[in-house]
């Protein structure tokens, strides 16, 4: 599946916004439309986001050149704008400041305008490339951790549509299957986006592998019912401690797991993590608009005027996790000497 992708006429996603209803692609010619297309989850997903956010910077970088503009400037405006888009999902910072170490090298190196553009654009290329394949390393570390014929529960989308085009929770999912083993996953719905109901599900009938929707607030219940083998999640943000930020509901489904002593994992690449904050109470999170709430698919299901709060994300602490699964291998508890080795290749 093409998430996100670079065409000669500019970058081509898939507007995530419509589906499953409607397979629909846009293709942004500005960094203006990219960074418009990041902020109204056209494209959605960390990994995803922080591609989106390379491609975009390429195409302000050619624009510039282009059109004659002082060049340090205009990266400078383009990097902004497109930070501005989304504050929880690190990966958008990380693919930032991989294209910001790119520009300043090939800048100190006196390297002449256009061929800073071309650079950049592999550079961004790269990251699309390096995306996919650390999903499926991902999914080969984590798949170790399924055991055949079992049941998981997943949370929000950390699928193919979240990613460059593999996934990471689903990653794990999808390479267990691959490995021959029987996987049924029960999708929590994930309330107000429906991303568990509208993607998840809709990648996993596309796959073949069994899936059972159900609402955020059945997963206890089915728990309980003793149907539930494991939980495996997404993440937009890791602090040095192992707290995650990942979609609302997310910490819940981890409280319910360890009262009924179910492994939660959370599978995500390393340049999701964020070891500047020692713990989750830095992580910054995302309001988002109260029509999210108030409606679905623009009906409304609320009374006008109501009161209403809409963080995107929560953090579940570090002690609920049982493992964070990265392309580098899993790491355990404790997490602040783990994920630093991780970090560091070591």
């Amino acid at each position: 599946m093409r998430t996100v992708e670079w065409t000669p006429a500019g970058v081509r996603v898939i507007d995530q916004r419509v589906l499953p209803g409607t397979e629909t692609y846009h293709t942004y010619a500005t960094y203006e439309e990219v960074a418009e297309a990041i902020r109204t989850m056209v494209v959605r997903g960390a990994p995803a986001i922080g591609v989106a956010a390379a491609f975009g910077i390429a195409l302000g970088v050619q624009a510039s050149v282009a059109a004659g503009e002082d060049l340090p400037a205009a990266f400078e405006r383009i990097c902004q704008t497109l930070a501005a888009t989304r504050p929880t999902a690190v990966n958008l910072f990380w693919a930032i400041e991989r294209m910001r170490r790119r520009f300043e090298h090939l800048r100190a190196e006196k390297t002449p305008e256009a061929q800073i553009a071309e650079a950049l654009l592999a550079e961004a290329q790269a990251i699309h490339a390096e995306d996919i394949a650390t999903c499926r390393q991902i999914g080969r570390h984590g798949a170790e951790l399924i055991p055949d014929g079992a049941t998981v529960l997943t949370h929000c989308n950390a699928g193919a549509l979240a990613t460059a085009g593999y996934g990471t929770a689903l990653g794990v999912i999808r390479t267990a299957v691959e490995q021959g083993k029987r996987i049924t996953v029960y999708a929590d719905e994930t309330r107000p986006f429906l991303q568990g109901a509208r993607l998840t599900t809709w990648e996993l009938m596309q796959d073949g592998i069994p899936v059972t929707l159900i609402c955020d607030n059945m997963a206890g219940h089915f728990m309980k019912l003793g149907r539930i083998d494991c939980v495996v999640v997404g993440a937009d943000r890791i602090a040095a401690n192992g707290d995650t930020a990942n979609k609302i509901g997310t910490y819940m489904v981890a409280v319910l797991a360890q009262r009924h002593r179910i492994p939660f994992y959370v599978a995500a690449p390393v340049s999701t993590l964020d070891l500047t904050l020692e713990t989750g109470d830095g992580i910054p999170i995302e309001d988002r608009a109260a029509q999210e709430v108030t409606h679905i698919a623009s009906v409304p299901v609320a009374p006008a005027g109501v009161a209403v709060a809409n963080p995107a994300f929560d953090v579940t602490p570090h002690d609920l996790i049982t493992g964070i699964i990265t392309e580098r291998g899993v790491a355990y508890p404790p997490f602040t000497v783990s994920l630093r080795r991780l970090a560091a290749g070591t």
